[in-house]
């Protein structure tokens, strides 16, 4: 397992990102939570097997939700978590 932290920047926030976040995480089997922060970003603890993990943050720079923008994201790896699933957390 690979786990890894993500910030997405852009128009984010009211646009259904999270939701759609899930989605694909669900779709391809990555463990973890999406919440929004309060300086407009929304930040990601994302975690499965390499290939898996890349095909997810490919999917998140390119913006899972048609309605947001994102502009930048930032990846750090991070020590894998004992996630269960993945689920939208509120702040």
């Amino acid at each position: 397992m690979q786990a890894a932290k993500l910030t997405v920047f852009g128009i984010v926030q009211g646009v259904g990102f999270r939701y759609m976040t899930k989605q694909v995480a669900d779709e391809l089997g990555v463990v973890g939570f999406v919440k929004n922060r309060v300086d407009g970003s929304v930040y990601i603890e994302a975690q499965a097997e390499p290939l898996t993990l890349y095909k997810f943050i490919s999917q998140i720079k390119a913006g899972p939700s048609p309605a947001g923008h994102v502009d930048h994201v930032s990846v750090t790896e991070m020590k894998p978590k004992d996630y269960q699933d993945f689920r939208v957390e509120f702040y």
